[in-house]
């Protein structure tokens, strides 16, 4: 989610929402538990209170997609009874803006600024989707042999480092020497060592 005002971006209102409740890839869905999760927030919140100034209701809200998305996040406002927050999908394909309750899509002049405008503002919600899924995809590949084992933790494993230096030391040390390491003992040695070898 980004948020923009007087057409600029205010960076720290952006809000990173990971996907709970959904299976699979399903684009409506997702949209949706982003929505309520946010929207929710705002209908809770007493007024006056820094929470209800966080999470305030926005002038105009734009979610990326066409028809679908538009008709998915309306059930989202209807059931949160904020069906006069305005809202709109820009479909990327013509640059289209699609409204709820409305057939054909409204085409801005190619050379708007209100084109401009949410041209942008998808750009930038792509650009911060973009980077957290790098950033995900970036922790779950730094994983160690030692993250699956129990009984292995972080002050385990980085004994077994200080005093071997690297895991293919480890597995070319006998059972012996890994148990010798404060805190490892000779049963959590042979299981460390038969998951190396496998």
């Amino acid at each position: 989610m980004v948020v923009f005002e007087d057409g600029k971006p205010r960076t720290g209102d952006y809000r990173r929402f990971r996907i709970k409740s959904v299976e699979g890839a399903n684009d409506f869905a997702s949209h949706q538990e982003v929505l309520r999760r946010r929207f929710r927030r705002a209908a809770v919140a007493e007024e006056g209170s820094a929470e209800e100034l966080r999470w305030r209701l926005p002038d105009l809200v734009i979610v990326d997609g066409g028809k679908g998305q538009v008709s998915a996040a309306a059930e989202v406002f209807a059931e949160l009874g904020m069906e006069d927050v305005p809202l709109a999908g820009l479909a990327k394909e013509r640059e289209e803006l699609f409204l709820p309750g409305r057939l054909d899509p409204i085409l801005l002049p190619p050379t708007s600024g209100a084109l401009y405008l949410v041209q942008r503002l998808r750009d930038e919600a792509h650009r911060f989707a973009i980077t957290y899924h790098r950033d995900l995809r970036a922790k779950a590949s730094i994983r160690s042999v030692f993250d699956d084992l129990p009984g292995v933790g972080p002050k385990r494993r980085q004994a077994l480092l200080r005093v071997f230096g690297s895991t293919k030391r480890i597995r070319d040390a006998p059972v012996e020497q890994i148990a010798a390491v404060p805190g490892i003992g000779p049963a959590l040695a042979g299981r460390i060592k038969a998951t190396l070898e496998a």
